[in-house]
């Protein structure tokens, strides 16, 4: 008899799969449109250009030409897109640009240049130098390196030797005998944003007494590790870094080599060795590394004391803060400095952002107020221009239409506030009603009521903070947010969401690196996504996904992704320019457009919802998309379904059940899709599949024979390659009662 398979929309994964009768409980590059699985859509890669570092801003802005901008802030540069084109509108610590003389050191046969300078520097590693023209260089004697290969061109700053020193990597090696402080140029230092990576920071009393936190000190590898071997060259026990300077020398010290993190006991500083060495420890896994790969100092600490093997204690990465006023793009560093960039200047793609004059120095968030147009900071200074005075939940206000005027008077708007519940702002989202800001335990609403207060406050949620910087976002009047706890919804009233895959996600959470938890909305379907790290990743590599237009309170819709495919750092709607736009990190590449020496890996810029399938490069791929139902089983009698109208085979399992055919059926169908039948006899046994499967189904495929014999079965549904895509109707098998054994 042939019965028809209806199926409750979204995941369930807080149950077994024998617990999900008539219910999906996972699949890969799936959404759910109408109540109905579907392949996603494709991504087409946006000017062709690999960006330096890891995207961890972007905002789409229209200036009053009627021009579009994407703005992509990476925790190196700040990129403006337009036609196709990638501009560096990054600021710049001296504008006017210095000059440096009897600058340049190099060693034969080697790519690393020393950089000397006439006093202190404040560079750090991984920041961005420019150097300026042609005609600001002077000879380097005893070198092949010339105009050519440092005149208008960016490097990335690998190592501090000193306080006056920098080292940069050249794409080759040094065929002179090498010089030694010769030449000079001309160049300008990027500001500071961050590292691509959210880390634990390592010491013994992280405070002044026994010892303070610094920047994580980084150097490459100066040899190859092996993924199975111990150290260098894959037969040692060290590993030979290009400087040891700074590194921690007594105790258990760990480095991180791309996701690898690596412990070692000794220190070689004549040789920059490190002795000692375990490999892949704190859960991460053995990886080959190359040399010139990226070595970090996780265990980095100042002051006496051996460092500890726990902290509490996490140095957040290099994150934005965009914005926009009118045509003026606001560009805000995580705890740094604000910009601003004129789009209407005819010349706008050409200048770069610069420092807002009277703006506070330090802040955590920021975002320009509407309809009232107030520039706000979100745990910023007490005293403008005084890091020190940085307090994680103030917050302070321009006066109205005038972001250079902060000093509270009588004639202005300006104002400040502190809020009380929590220990620092997470972050602020811009509400129809009202500005949402969120702790890490509680929501407070910000409103404009004029003057004399300018703005009124009020906490309307505890226990609910922010999990990260970016994970809100703001919906028909209405917050979502992921939290420690849970996932959160406000709309007049703080409500708790049930999640049915809450547990798959929690249960495999990277909460160290929680602020690269990227929340993006895809208002095309509906749909609310956090991307995330898992456990065992430092960067964002699952999704889960919210259906807020086709939820209901008895059955809300969530699905999850786990492809390689579909990982990114930021996400913007379809609002300026009509479909969604988002960026992909790739850690392991390191080759970007503009950057010589580049360590901290590449970001990919995509357009959603085009075509079937990934287009990057150049190169087409396919989108390999899969869905799998829970198991059912046999029933002597046919019930239907109140909410979906077809046949309810769920059972307790008393008889075996006999598949002779499949019955397709598909809306919407391009290329081939594959159907498997995975069966069961008991619920802790491994599925097989069937033995004439799996099954291959065109458009015109009308029926498939199977001999499927099984207490339960369950239904997959997958498609592998390129211009691929499919919308699941109702699904018939021709199902036979058998006996109990």
């Amino acid at each position: 008899m042939l019965q028809k398979l209806g199926f409750l929309p979204g995941f369930n994964k807080q149950v077994t799969s024998t617990g999900a009768e008539s219910q999906w409980t996972g699949g890969t590059n799936v959404r759910f449109r109408y109540g109905t699985p579907e392949k996603i859509g494709g991504w087409n890669q946006l000017g062709e250009s690999k960006l330096t570092g890891a995207a961890r801003g972007l905002h789409h802005m229209v200036n009053k030409q009627g021009i579009k901008y994407a703005v992509i802030g990476t925790n190196r540069i700040l990129y403006a897109y337009s036609g196709e084109v990638f501009y560096d509108i990054h600021p710049l610590v001296n504008p006017s640009g210095t000059a440096i003389t009897s600058a340049f050191s190099t060693v034969n046969g080697s790519p690393t240049v020393t950089l000397t300078f006439g006093g202190s520097h404040s560079f750090q590693t991984g920041d961005i130098i420019l150097f300026g023209e042609a005609s600001t260089f002077s000879t380097i004697t005893n070198s092949n390196f010339g105009a050519v290969d440092f005149a208008d061109k960016k490097f990335m700053v690998t190592s501090l030797p000193s306080s006056t020193t920098i080292t940069i990597t050249m794409p080759s090696n040094e065929t002179g005998s090498g010089a030694t402080t010769s030449g000079g140029i001309t160049f300008f230092q990027y500001y500071h944003v961050g590292p691509a990576e959210q880390v634990g920071v390592f010491g013994y009393g992280i405070s002044q007494f026994g010892g303070t936190v610094t920047a994580p000190q980084t150097t490459t590898l100066n040899g190859a590790l092996s993924a199975n071997s111990a150290g260098t060259g894959g037969t040692g026990t060290s590993i030979i870094l290009t400087s040891v300077l700074n590194f921690p020398t007594t105790g258990t010290n760990f480095i991180q080599v791309g996701t690898e993190e690596i412990s070692y006991t000794g220190v070689n500083t004549a040789t920059n060795t490190l002795t000692g060495i375990t490999r892949n420890v704190r859960g991460t896994t053995n990886a080959s590394h190359s040399t010139g790969a990226t070595v970090t100092n996780y265990s980095d600490f100042s002051g006496w004391g051996q460092s500890s093997a726990d902290t509490d204690t996490v140095a957040e990465p290099g994150l934005w803060a965009l914005d926009n006023l009118g045509s003026t793009l606001i560009a805000l560093i995580f705890n740094g400095e604000c910009f601003e960039w004129n789009s209407e200047l005819t010349n706008a793609t050409s200048i770069r952002a610069t420092i807002i004059a009277g703006a506070p120095t330090a802040s955590r968030d920021m975002l320009v107020s509407t309809p009232d147009r107030h520039l706000v900071f979100f745990g910023t200074e007490t005293t403008i221009g005084d890091k020190t005075t940085q307090d994680d939940m103030f917050i302070r206000f321009s006066s109205q239409e005038n972001i250079n005027d902060y000093i509270p008077t009588a004639e202005n708007s300006a104002g400040t506030q502190r809020l009380a519940a929590g220990s620092r702002i997470i972050g602020a989202k811009l509400g129809r009603n009202a500005i949402y800001i969120w702790s890490d335990t509680s929501l407070f609403t910000m409103r404009f009521v004029g003057t004399p207060f300018t703005f009124a406050y009020e906490q309307v949620g505890t226990n609910c903070g922010l999990i990260g910087k970016n994970a809100a976002v703001e919906v028909d009047g209405a917050a979502y947010w992921m939290s420690d706890n849970g996932f959160f919804r406000y709309t007049g009233k703080l409500e708790s969401m049930d999640c049915l895959v809450e547990d798959y996600v929690y249960d495999d959470l990277n909460t160290t690196s929680n602020q690269f938890i990227y929340c993006g909305i895809n208002n095309l379907f509906g749909e609310i996504t956090w991307f995330y790290p898992t456990a065992d990743s430092n960067v964002n590599t699952r999704s889960v996904t919210y259906s807020y237009l086709d939820s209901t309170a008895k059955r809300p819709i969530w699905f999850t992704n786990d492809s390689t495919l579909f990982t990114r750092t930021t996400w913007q709607d379809s609002a300026v320019f009509g479909l969604p736009h988002a960026t992909q990190y790739d850690a392991n590449t390191d080759v970007s457009f503009d950057v010589e020496g580049n360590t901290d890996g590449i970001t990919y810029y995509y357009e959603h919802e085009t075509g079937l399938n990934q287009i990057r490069l150049g190169v087409t791929t396919a989108i390999p998309a899969d869905i799998t139902s829970g198991d059912y089983d046999i029933t002597q009698k046919v019930v239907r379904g109140a909410a979906t109208n077809m046949a309810d085979l769920r059972g307790d399992g008393e008889n075996i059940m006999r598949v002779s055919r499949i019955v397709p059926d598909f809306i919407n169908q391009t290329g081939n899709t594959i159907i498997q039948l995975d069966l069961r006899d008991y619920p802790n046994e491994a599925a097989a599949s069937s033995s004439l499967g799996p099954f291959t189904i065109s458009s015109s495929t009308t029926k498939v024979d199977t001999r499927a014999r099984a207490r339960s079965i369950a239904l997959t549904i997958s498609n592998t390659a390129v211009d691929t895509s499919w919308k699941l109707g109702t699904f018939r098998l021709d199902i036979q009662a058998g006996g109990r054994r």
